[in-house]
């Protein structure tokens, strides 16, 4: 009999949450250890950006995710981000992640999301790689390092790709995130930019701010399509 994992990738593809599609921005976090992330997370939710991305170059992750989850869960979305293959992806939805990011384009990880009916954001370059995760079933696919191609790229790709949703992310700044958005991004991914010496005894009350403003410019480029 016919059942719904027998059907192709792309049309079982989980669409971004909706408060990523309001909000339209991740934070990416890298830190020594996962238990640092609490009060950046806190200051992150202050200012507005509600989609974390944590990622596994971070040791301590799956262990923190479910306690990150209890205290700030009705406020934000907690990603697993850096995920490079099927074990890891399993793993982090098995630890609650609300999607799955990866650094490149590996389809054993978008089935696995897909599978268990978790938005994936796979990363990838040139339009072959970008497409493969498309047509696999990405719920939108990260272009990395998006510093190297610019906002332009997204109405190149759309030329061949119509319906192809991106969120670009490595090298995107606070500034230039409204153009990719104004350009057709469905959100941006920012790091350093936005998170700036928070984990390096910075003051969290400015990253609140940074965060409100990168919520401001993105907010406004949305309006304004």
């Amino acid at each position: 009999m016919y059942s719904t994992e027998d059907a192709p990738a792309a049309t079982r593809r989980i669409p971004a949450s909706p408060l990523l599609q309001r909000t339209r921005t991740i934070a990416v976090m890298r830190a020594e250890h996962a238990t640092d992330y609490a009060p950046v997370v806190e200051a992150l939710i202050k200012g507005g950006v509600l989609s974390i991305e944590l990622t596994l170059s971070t040791p301590g992750v799956f262990a923190e995710l479910p306690r990150l989850q209890d205290r700030f869960g009705d406020s934000a979305e907690f990603g697993v981000g850096t995920v490079t293959n099927g074990d890891d992806a399993v793993q982090a939805i098995d630890a609650g992640a609300a999607y799955l990011v990866t650094p490149c384009t590996d389809t054993a990880v978008i089935d696995a999301a897909v599978q268990r009916g978790v938005a994936v954001y796979p990363g990838g370059l040139t339009p072959t790689e970008l497409y493969t995760g498309w047509s696999a079933g990405a719920s939108a696919v990260k272009v990395f390092p998006a510093s190297v191609v610019g906002s332009g790229y997204v109405s190149a790709l759309r030329g061949p790709f119509p319906d192809i949703q991106v969120v670009p992310s490595g090298g995107v700044g606070i500034q230039d995130a409204a153009d990719w958005i104004r350009a057709g991004a469905a959100a941006v991914s920012l790091g350093g930019p936005l998170l700036g010496d928070a984990f390096d005894g910075g003051d969290l009350r400015r990253l609140a701010e940074r965060a409100a403003h990168l919520r401001v410019v993105v907010d406004e480029a949305a309006a304004a399509l």
